[in-house]
């Protein structure tokens, strides 16, 4: 499952966004891997993945992304819809906020897992980088009923020009253990990453090292590339 604005096409609707300069753009992804918060939706397979943006120049975005997956139970393809907006609330603060809609399909009932999500994004730019503060809500987390959230902090820099480290741990929290529980009993988990950023004749490139406290060959530590390239429509 997928944060919005989380995956290198997520990054660049973020920037489209931020800077108004294509009114429709499409982006698509190869991954060597689909992690959702370090745990992999392709059973340690790559993925090909794809996004169309709309963004507007008051800051107002939507769009639709999909990726193959593969959970072991028929299911083979996700499709998420969301809508958001963007502001800047001085030089070096800004706030990206909205709601997102991940549906599942490939096996008849793979669209019970179906489920919406809310999200809220700070960033904070200085000579240091650009540090963020994110969180995401859903009340029916993957068709359960239950309340999730997610809270992440996160910290870029340039170590040259054109090239990106961003380190970032996040916490994937269940409000309703009676409803959902990870592996063994656990109603939470951390994951952390850390990833290089760079692009090169017109692609964008990410390698990142990640690992969960997760004990699961499907969350443990690993390297995931991913490259991508954006077109404006």
């Amino acid at each position: 499952m997928k944060n919005v604005l989380y995956s290198l096409s997520a990054l660049s609707l973020l920037v489209t966004s931020q800077t108004a300069l294509a009114q429709w753009s499409t982006t698509l992804t190869g991954a060597s891997d689909y992690t959702f918060n370090g745990v992999s939706q392709t059973l340690n397979d790559p993925a090909l993945q794809g996004s169309i943006d709309y963004a507007h120049d008051r800051g107002w975005y939507a769009g639709a992304w999909a990726s193959n997956v593969d959970f072991g139970d028929g299911t083979d393809l996700e499709v998420d819809v969301y809508l958001g907006n963007y502001r800047e609330l001085s030089k070096a603060l800004s706030v990206d906020y909205g709601i997102a809609y991940y549906t599942y399909h490939g096996a008849s009932y793979s669209s019970d897992s179906d489920y919406a999500e809310a999200y809220t994004k700070f960033a904070y730019q200085s000579s240091l980088g650009v540090s963020e503060a994110n969180i995401w809500y859903s009340w029916d987390y993957a068709g359960t009923d239950a309340g999730h959230i997610i809270t992440m902090i996160a910290h870029s820099f340039d170590i040259a020009d054109g090239h990106t480290i961003r380190a970032s741990i996040d916490s994937s929290n269940s409000l309703d253990g009676d409803k959902f529980m990870w592996q063994d009993n656990h109603k939470s988990y951390y994951h952390y990453r850390l990833a290089y950023q760079t692009a090169f004749a017109g692609f964008d490139f990410e390698i990142a090292a990640e690992d969960t406290d997760i004990d699961s060959k499907y969350a443990d530590e690993r390297v995931v590339l991913l490259i991508s390239r954006t077109f404006s429509l």
